[in-house]
């Protein structure tokens, strides 16, 4: 019944007689009991069967559905809807997916209601509950401190009584008091994305233009394009009002999980047997990391990893030691996730929050937090928060609430990118068995691991900082790869989207670029098509390049964000000399990194820092040299695990040449043939400056003065000397194709790795070891282009079984008949 009242909402749209019923109905079944079965202790709860629970959750789904299909008609009955759902969320025998889904449903239809202060008034009743969950005394004394949250969680209890783990009634206690204060964030965060995606789907896209008059939303030319009051961002968004009460408690929460982590604690818990175990890695991160099939039941089914980590037990069972590590992982990820959240809503950067700003940098950007947090966590920090930091900033407040969050996060990451892949680069090999922190080698880091020094973050970022309690030696190497790689590719996608090379702004981007080609061809139905590989309904409506339809304000919406993306650019490489070194260094130590994933973003990202930076002088050293010299030994070495990504990496190298030293510049990501500018007549070694040397995503600009840098790199090559770099010049000046000039480089690049081959002792075991000729890109000329002679007749596999089955039919026939021949004789 609950699937047809859900069908029943195209019925609805036109005739909604029947939909009150309805919806009661749905909103009685999450409330549903077992109909023949009843405990069998009347002073226990009850049960519930699996097919109640499987209608509980239907009814839920049903619920949510219902409301995003026809979410104006249930508004007339938003006072009834408000008070049963306030009923059942009151009761104790709602299930915990049931209360999401009663959320989620009325957030929905909160958005529908037109009147801002209605709106707003109805979301701040619908999460009272949840804002006093978070207010009440015991909240409070475990967020004063990590002891407390530590205490809160009864891991301070583990110490002084064992036995306390798996004491029932303690373990209930534990697991009330911690879901209660989760399930008051997490409906928090659920509402509050709700009510930001129905924001975002208003006429305005989200943009707070009520303070605007008598301007179209085509005309608009951004005033807000700074601090927008919470009441104007209200009018919009129901949720925001709240986030004065929510944000205290989120940056207490935030600090002491956080804090956790810090040495003083971690020495404290690892040395104890049980309370370790907080600091564990859960059964279902080393499932995703060991890529189980899901077909077999998961994490509990055949093969699954419940009961790897603590040995024997697994979070289901009665017993609080499996739960903490999930527990505070969930913790952590809502945080970062409601920090999101919040910057994304422009909450962040509202006059009313101007004199929290400096507490919550305080806490986002600590540099103990960012020491001792694990590379997991930095994973999240960076995808959830810093992310959407740089999409959501305004043009106009870089400097003041961006500069001082990623500057000390800038830097941080550089250190700790450079210690988590020193043993890999320093060993040749990828084996991590040396470095797994288990139950059984935890003893001999506590001692290093109170000092907090140096020496300790060496081998905590050399080990990921992960523990992994009880699990074996092999499966927690994957893990430890997973996470180093995993936190390495993140920085990478999140600095492609902070310079328009990935995500919404390359989006923006690409649909600039095809309105100028419909401008250029004057065909004005090229703005209607999509890309070639998408099959796309010829609807007669704009649609953006990736094929999708174009909002009624997505002008003005994409003028903002090239706003952004000039001045992000700008900002990120050219403003700030910490944030500049810091990103343009640890780009250029990801080249050398063993991921091809990790060096193939890189070298996008490299092509943005050349179109930006390259005419700086005070540039030269660290592009001509620093970055060029990494590039070109990747070349010429020809390492194993570059093998596909050459050419990206000679894109690099042409890009840097052309520009420090040819006074040639490119098309945007290194595309195109190399644009000469104009010499200086008394002078070949200076050139013109472009036209666009202030606009990177038009090809950027060049050194005039052209730099030795590059050339005294080449000039180091073994096999290498002035006339041969004479001769590449002079080749690259003359054919300036890309094809050409890429060619160039590889011919010269060739010959010294043939000298380099020749000093080179056998270390192909290594992961660093030269690839073999075939896989050579540099050996593509010298390669034996012929054929091998191919049979006249071709057998396939299943002719040669036919084939091999009749001459043992015939062998056994023959064998037979001698047989039979021979039986009377």
């Amino acid at each position: 019944r609950a699937a047809m009242l859900e069908n029943l909402k195209y019925v609805w749209k036109y005739d909604a007689t029947t939909l009150p019923q309805g919806v009661d109905s749905l909103l009685s079944y999450l409330n549903a009991r077992n109909e023949w079965e009843s405990p069998i202790n009347c002073n226990e709860p009850e049960r519930l069967s699996g097919e109640v629970i499987g209608l509980r959750k239907k009814s839920g789904l049903c619920l949510v559905s219902v409301a995003k299909y026809i979410p104006d008609l249930l508004v007339p009955g938003l006072e009834q809807l408000c008070g049963k759902a306030k009923e059942l969320l009151s009761s104790n025998d709602l299930i915990p997916p049931n209360r999401m889904h009663l959320y989620e449903f009325l957030s929905v239809v909160a958005t529908a209601v037109e009147d801002p202060l209605l709106r707003s008034n109805f979301v701040a009743d619908v999460l009272s509950s949840s804002l006093n969950d978070l207010e009440n005394d015991d909240v409070k004394v475990a967020l004063n401190s990590p002891d407390g949250l530590i205490d809160f969680l009864g891991i301070t209890e583990a110490k002084r009584n064992p036995a306390s783990v798996t004491d029932p009634s303690n373990v209930k206690r534990v697991t009330h008091n911690y879901c209660q204060f989760y399930s008051a964030l997490n409906q928090l965060l659920s509402v509050g994305k709700r009510c930001h995606e129905a924001a975002k789907k208003r006429p305005n896209c989200g943009i707070p233009l009520q303070h605007l008059q008598d301007k179209s939303l085509n005309q608009q030319n951004f005033p807000d394009e700074g601090p927008v009051s919470i009441r104007d961002l209200a009018v919009d968004d129901p949720f925001i009002p709240l986030w004065v009460r929510i944000l205290p408690v989120l940056l207490r929460t935030l600090d002491v999980t956080l804090g956790m982590w810090h040495p003083r604690f971690q020495a404290a818990l690892l040395g104890n047997s049980i309370q370790r175990y907080a600091y564990a890695i859960s059964d279902d991160e080393v499932y995703i990391s060991n890529a189980q099939n899901n077909a077999a039941g998961g994490v509990f089914g055949v093969g699954g990893t419940a009961g790897s980590v603590v040995n024997g037990w697994d979070r289901r069972d009665l017993n609080l030691v499996p739960r903490w590590s999930g527990w505070l992982n969930e913790l952590r990820n809502t945080c970062f996730q409601l920090l999101g959240l919040l910057t994304n809503q422009r909450v962040l950067f509202a006059p009313e929050l101007a004199s929290s700003f400096a507490h919550l940098v305080s806490v986002v950007a600590n540099p103990d937090h960012l020491k001792t947090m694990e590379h997991r966590h930095m994973t999240q920090y960076w995808k959830q928060f810093l992310e959407v930091l740089f999409w959501s900033c305004p043009s106009t407040l870089y400097n003041s609430h961006m500069a001082p969050i990623i500057r000390p996060v800038f830097e941080h990451m550089q250190q700790r990118l450079d210690w988590s892949w020193a043993p890999i680069l320093e060993s040749g090999s990828a084996s991590n068995l040396d470095l797994v922190l288990t139950s059984r080698n935890c003893e001999c880091v506590v001692e290093m691991t109170s000092r907090g020094d140096n020496e300790w973050l060496k081998s905590y970022y050399a080990r990921g900082g992960l523990f992994v309690g009880d699990l074996d030696q092999v499966k927690g190497e994957s893990v430890l790869e997973k996470v180093r790689v995993e936190i390495t590719r993140s920085y990478c996608d999140v600095i492609q989207s902070a310079l328009a090379l990935k995500g919404d702004w390359a989006l923006a981007l690409a649909n600039q670029a095809k309105q100028e080609q419909a401008i250029k061809k004057n065909d004005p139905s090229k703005l209607n098509c999509g890309p070639k590989t998408r099959l796309n309904d010829d609807l007669g409506v704009p649609l953006n390049a990736d094929g999708t339809p174009r909002n009624i304000n997505q002008a003005s919406l994409e003028a903002r964000q090239l706003l952004r993306i000039n001045g992000l650019c700008h900002f990120l490489l050219l403003e700030d000399e910490v944030i500049a070194g810091t990103l343009v260094l640890t780009s250029i130590q990801c080249l050398s990194y063993p991921d091809a994933f990790t060096c193939r973003r890189c070298t996008r990202i490299c092509h943005r820092i050349l179109e930006t930076v390259a005419w700086a002088e005070r540039y030269a050293n660290l592009i001509g040299h620093q970055l060029f010299l990494p590039a070109v030994r990747a070349i010429v070495t020809e390492p194993k695990w570059m093998v596909g990504m050459e050419w990206d990496m000679i894109g690099v190298v042409r890009d840097i040449y052309c520009r420090l030293v040819l006074g040639q510049y490119l098309l945007p990501g290194g595309q195109g043939p190399g644009l000469q500018q104009v010499p200086d007549v008394n002078n070949k070694s200076c050139f013109e400056q472009t036209k666009c040397v202030t606009k990177p995503l038009f090809g950027g600009g060049i050194l005039c003065t052209a730099s030795q840098f590059p050339q005294q790199v080449l000039a180091g090559l073994p096999g290498v000397n002035s006339k041969s770099i004479n001769e590449l010049n002079e080749r690259l000046t003359r054919k300036r194709s890309a094809k050409d000039q890429k060619d160039a480089l590889r011919d010269f690049m060739q010959v010294a790795a043939e000298q380099l081959k020749l000093t080179e002792e056998g270390s192909n075991g290594s992961i660093h070891g030269r690839a073999i000729s075939e896989e050579s890109v540099l050996n593509q000329k010298i390669r034996d282009a012929s054929m091998p002679v191919m049979p006249e007749k071709l057998h396939t596999y299943k002719q040669f079984l036919k084939g091999e089955g009749k001459k043992i039919s015939e062998a056994e026939n023959v064998l037979g008949s001698s047989r039979l021949d021979n039986l009377f004789e």
